[in-house]
C-alpha cells in the first residue's frame, strides 16, 4: 500500500496541548464494525459501552523524565538530549539536538554531565557521570519528554498529565496516550459493571513515532520495543475468551503487546522479550476484540495499526466526522472506540 493512502488534511488548532479535567470527560467517539454512523459519547460511558464480562487489557509502562537539557563544555552551547534506552550503568542511547562529536562533554542540572561515546544504531551513546545513581538524578532534573506537535514547553503538571493512572513499570520515552483517560472512578465503574482489567507492558520508545519514509509502507521496518505479559494477563485473556467475553484494548501498544504474544491459534503466552510487529491493513487479529484509541498523526504506523482494525475507509471516514466536529487530537486529546 502507499504510504499517500494514510494521510489526510487537518487543522493544526485541533492539536490539545493540555488534557480536559477530569480525564474522563474527555469526547469519545464510538465506531461500529457493524456499520451505521458513528455515536459521540464521552470517555465516562465507557462501562455502557462494553459487557459484563469483557477484559479491558492497558499498558503499565511509566514515562521517564527523560528530557534534559544542558550546556557544552567548553563554549557553552545549548545541548537538548533524550534518553532512550539505557545499555549499561549510567550508559545510554539518547537521541540529541546540537551538533556533537566523540568526546564532547555535556553538564546539566544536579551535577550531572555526560559525554559522547559513539554513534548508536538510532541515536548518540552517552557516559553519564553524576555523585549519585543517574536514574535518580534524572527524576529529579527530567522534563518530561512531550510530543513535537504540543509547541510549549514543559510543566510541573506535565509529570501528572503525561502519566497514566496504571504507570508501574519505568521505561517510556512517551505514554500510551488512550489510557491516560482513565481515572480511578472510571476503574470503580468498570469493575462494578463486572468489566476485568489486566496490564501488559510495552516500553514505548522513539520508533512508534519514527516517520515512515517509505513511498510502500510494506518496506518501513518498526525500530523494536520492550514488551512483558504476566502469567496472570495470558491467562486473563484465555479465561475471557473461553466465557465469550471480548478483549479490549487499550491504544495501539497493548494491541502490539497482545498480538506479539499471541500464537497462530490466538492464545496469548506469557512473554517477556521485545516486539518489531507493524500491523497494517490485510493484518489478521488473533486476539484483539475492541480497540480504544486516541486520534494520530497522518502518515503513522500508529494510523496504519487503527486502519488495520476498523477498515482504511471506515476509519476516513470517522477521521472525517472527527475534524467536522472538533475533536481534540493526539496525545492529550480525545478518543475512539471501535467494536
Amino acid at each position: 500500500m502507499l504510504l499517500s493512502e494514510f494521510d489526510f488534511p487537518f487543522d493544526p488548532s485541533l492539536i490539545a496541548d493540555r488534557p480536559v479535567e477530569p480525564r474522563d470527560q474527555a469526547r469519545l467517539l464510538v465506531l461500529s464494525h457493524a456499520g451505521g454512523a458513528c455515536s459521540h459519547r464521552h470517555v465516562s460511558d465507557l462501562p455502557s459501552l462494553l459487557s459484563s464480562g469483557d477484559l479491558l487489557v492497558v499498558n503499565d509502562t511509566k514515562v521517564l523524565a527523560a528530557r534534559l537539557v544542558g550546556r557544552k563544555r567548553p563554549g557553552g552551547g545549548k545541548v537538548d538530549l533524550v534518553l532512550v534506552k539505557e545499555l549499561v550503568q549510567d550508559r545510554w542511547e539518547v537521541l540529541l539536538k546540537g551538533k556533537v562529536a566523540p568526546g564532547q562533554i555535556m553538564d546539566f542540572e544536579g551535577g550531572v554531565s555526560a559525554s559522547v561515546v559513539q554513534q548508536g544504531p538510532s541515536g548518540m551513546v552517552v557516559q553519564f557521570t553524576s555523585g549519585r545513581p543517574i536514574r535518580e538524578a534524572i527524576r529529579e532534573i527530567g522534563r518530561m519528554p512531550l510530543p513535537p506537535y504540543i509547541k510549549r514547553s514543559p510543566v510541573d503538571e506535565d509529570r501528572h498529565w503525561y502519566q497514566t493512572v496504571f504507570a508501574r513499570v519505568e521505561g517510556a520515552v512517551a505514554a500510551p496516550t488512550a489510557s491516560l483517560h482513565f481515572t480511578e472512578g472510571l476503574l470503580a465503574s468498570l469493575r462494578d459493571r463486572g468489566i476485568k482489567i489486566a496490564t501488559v507492558t510495552l516500553h514505548v520508545g522513539p520508533g512508534t513515532f519514527r516517520p515512515v519514509q517509505a513511498k510502500r509502507i510494506e518496506e518501513h521496518v518498526m525500530a523494536s520495543e520492550r514488551i512483558s505479559v504476566s502469567n496472570e494477563t495470558a491467562e486473563a485473556v484465555r479465561q475471557t475468551k473461553a466465557d465469550g467475553g471480548r478483549v479490549v484494548a487499550v491504544g495501539t501498544t497493548a494491541v502490539r503487546t497482545l498480538e506479539t504474544a499471541a500464537d497462530e491459534k490466538g492464545n496469548v503466552q506469557p512473554t517477556n522479550g521485545e516486539t518489531g510487529l507493524f500491523i497494517v491493513p490485510g493484518y489478521r487479529f488473533r486476539v484483539v476484540d475492541v480497540l480504544m484509541t486516541n486520534f494520530h498523526l497522518p502518515r503513522t504506523t500508529l494510523l496504519m495499526l487503527v486502519s488495520a482494525f476498523a477498515g482504511r475507509e471506515r476509519l476516513q471516514e470517522a477521521y472525517q466526522e472527527a475534524l467536522k466536529e472538533r475533536y481534540r487530537f493526539y496525545s492529550y486529546g480525545d478518543a475512539m472506540l471501535v467494536l
